[in-house]
């Protein structure tokens, strides 16, 4: 069958089941926005406001659904504003294809109208990067494209193609696009693996051994879909398990061996105890430097085992004693007929002595406080209590992003979403919009913005009227950027330099989008209004406005060892 190159790249994302493309078009794409025209009851396309914004939504439905998100943007600065996205992506593991279009292949180089060389810029933050100049290349190299992002490590990849690519003609062969090919990529850690039998059995006999083990989940565990067969090792060993912050809701928080989050802003119990452990299980997780603290005090007292899917993470910033490059379901898998049941009563118990002591100095007064103004806190616990730890929290970067890690209970997968590695300041709105548009009336998506985070991306509030779908913003407004703002308090001398910020009416500006809201300044008037915002059936942002130089604890401060956390700090 002969069809252009531009109806080839639409029969090729249909043939990948794509069903959603965040874009925005332009010249050197409309060829490929033509043939879109046409294919419209097949792939809906979400017309964003912003590039950056196309990168962020698909992040949020990759996120939300563990399929592989897909972008589409015009050449030159349509192109370039993917950038930052794509970084995010690219450091958080998060599986996309960004399609670009360019100048036509007889113009490149020559500077031309809207030309950037989208592959040189974008190459040390994708997975795979490639330019198509010649359109019967188009359905092998998307099948390429897909497989490679979703594939081992999961992570962005980019595909430039040229306008005349778009335009020329090929005979297009489905089975091109909907065949297995040689692009999967073979796991050199596969269950009959000698080495790799001989360390899960290694990996297990230090676990049955150990007297103080702690489990850490990261991310990866959601990725290879591991969460069941992680509560069965730590139910069947009494192992606790804490969380890195993108492995949020990766183990449910009312479970009696969830022990918190770890981190700069973690829990005290898990910080401390992590640092005593005689074994460590660390899961898709890569030892991030807001995990480890100074890593020159770090598990000292520990054997570690890492299982990693990402061989070039193994021994990267940590050392370890045992390694299982592998996806984390099947090591797990695997590892499970060799672990004995125990109980670890002794070492439990110092989890709930260290949380108690949390408790009473920090966790009470944030979720409870008897005077003075709204605490985020109170807010994230009280919304928590409301939707049974059941929805998806999409939280901004700053301090109500710590408040909503720390306060909201995770009961179900997949229910954080969060800019993590790159921490991305504008992240939220669009990504929940993503995570909406790929989860539908299933689970509640409910984004937590600071003010200073909302004014990033605050126009992609016209996608959701568009869109005619439903996501929940409450926006934290302390009238500061908070988290730099605490740093500023903390460490230099309260000289709050360019901190203190001024927003529009968010209310005035909702309403110009169509999207119904309110504002609570007065406690007594927070759970009415969250009752309201949860009914509404339609988009709703709810503006609260919290204490103003509120501070996050307990804190890691900066060059400090995970076991010196800090749970308040002397003014």
């Amino acid at each position: 069958m002969k069809i252009t190159g531009a109806q080839a790249i639409i029969k090729s994302l249909i043939a990948e089941d794509c069903k959603f493309i965040f874009g925005y078009p332009g010249g050197a794409i409309m060829p490929t926005y033509d043939a879109l025209f046409d294919k419209k009851r097949d792939i809906h396309h979400i017309l964003v406001r912003h590039e950056q914004g196309a990168v962020h939504s698909a992040v949020g439905f990759a996120r939300a659904t563990n399929k592989v998100g897909v972008v589409i943007a015009t050449s030159g600065p349509g192109a370039t504003n993917l950038v930052t996205g794509i970084a995010d992506a690219f450091i958080d593991s998060v599986p996309l294809v960004c399609i670009t279009g360019q100048v036509a292949s007889h113009l490149l180089g020559s500077d031309a109208f809207q030309e950037a060389d989208i592959l040189s810029i974008t190459m040390p933050i994708t997975k795979w990067s490639c330019q198509i100049i010649h359109a019967h290349e188009i359905p092998s190299i998307i099948r390429k494209a897909f497989t490679i992002a979703s594939e081992g490590r999961k992570g962005p990849v980019l595909i430039d193609i040229t306008k005349d690519a778009q335009i020329n003609s090929l005979i297009y062969d489905d089975q091109v696009s909907s065949g297995l090919n040689e692009y999967i990529v073979k796991n050199s850690t596969l269950s009959k693996d000698l080495r790799f039998i001989e360390e899960i059995k290694e990996s297990a006999k230090l676990i049955n051994n150990a007297r103080r083990p702690i489990i850490i989940a990261g991310q990866g565990v959601m990725a290879a879909k591991a969460e069941e067969i992680l509560k069965k090792i730590a139910q069947k060993a009494n192992i606790p398990v804490v969380n890195t912050l993108l492995g949020l809701s990766s183990f449910p928080n009312p479970h009696p061996l969830y022990k918190g989050m770890l981190g700069m802003h973690g829990n005290y119990s898990s910080n401390l105890l992590c640092n005593k452990s005689d074994v460590v299980l660390a899961i898709g997780m890569r030892f991030d430097d807001r995990v480890t603290g100074n890593l020159s005090k770090y598990l000292k007292e520990s054997k570690i085992i890492h299982i990693e899917i990402d061989i070039s993470e193994i021994n990267k910033n940590v050392k370890v004693d045992y390694f299982i490059n592998s996806d984390a379901k099947k090591a797990l898998e695997a590892m499970f007929p060799y672990i004995e049941s125990n109980k670890h009563e002794k070492w439990l118990s110092q989890f709930d002595i260290l949380h108690k002591k949390e408790e009473e100095i920090v966790i009470n007064d944030e979720i409870y406080p008897k005077k003075g103004k709204i605490r985020m806190a109170e807010v994230v616990f009280m919304l928590s209590n409301k939707t049974k730890g059941k929805a998806i929290i999409v939280s901004d970067v700053g301090q109500h992003q710590m408040i909503a890690a720390r306060y909201y209970k995770f009961h179900r997968s997949n229910g954080h979403i969060s800019s993590g590695g790159l921490g991305t300041m504008g992240f939220a709105l669009p990504a929940a919009i993503g995570a909406k548009i790929g989860v539908g009336n299933k689970r509640e998506v409910i984004s937590i913005i600071g003010d200073g985070s909302f004014q990033m991306n605050l126009q992609e509030l016209a996608v959701l009227n568009q869109e005619q779908i439903s996501v929940k913003i409450i926006i934290l407004n302390n009238n500061y950027l908070g988290m730099v703002r605490q740093w500023q308090q903390m460490f230099y001398e309260k000289r709050y330099s360019s901190t203190e910020i001024s927003s529009p009416d968010f209310i005035k500006l909702a309403e110009a989008y169509g999207i119904k809201s309110d504002r609570v300044s007065n406690r007594e008037h927070v759970s009415t209004a969250l009752d309201k915002m949860l009914n509404c059936s339609s988009s709703y942002l709810l503006e609260i406005m919290v204490e103003k130089q509120d501070n996050v604890f307990p804190m890691v401060p900066q060059g400090a060892s995970i076991s010196e956390t800090l749970l308040y700090h002397e003014a």
